[in-house]
């Protein structure tokens, strides 16, 4: 019976942390291709996914003195 409730409480557990940091994770993702040659010398696509940040707008920096 305790080895029962233990990894009940170790399910939800872990289940709470999974949901926890894919809920994180988000954004905008993008996709990257580019051409790339091989040992061969035969050209091939090679696409990754990168996350795009948002630019933040600042002030202006005021001239030195």
């Amino acid at each position: 019976m305790k080895t029962f409730i233990f990894m009940r409480m170790l399910v939800t557990a872990v289940a709470s942390l999974v949901l926890a940091f894919s809920a994180h994770a988000g954004g905008e993702m993008k996709k990257i291709c580019r051409m790339e040659k091989d040992k061969t010398g035969k050209e091939k696509e090679v696409c990754r996914e990168v996350k795009v940040h948002k630019k933040l707008e600042g002030k202006t920096v005021p001239p030195a003195k």
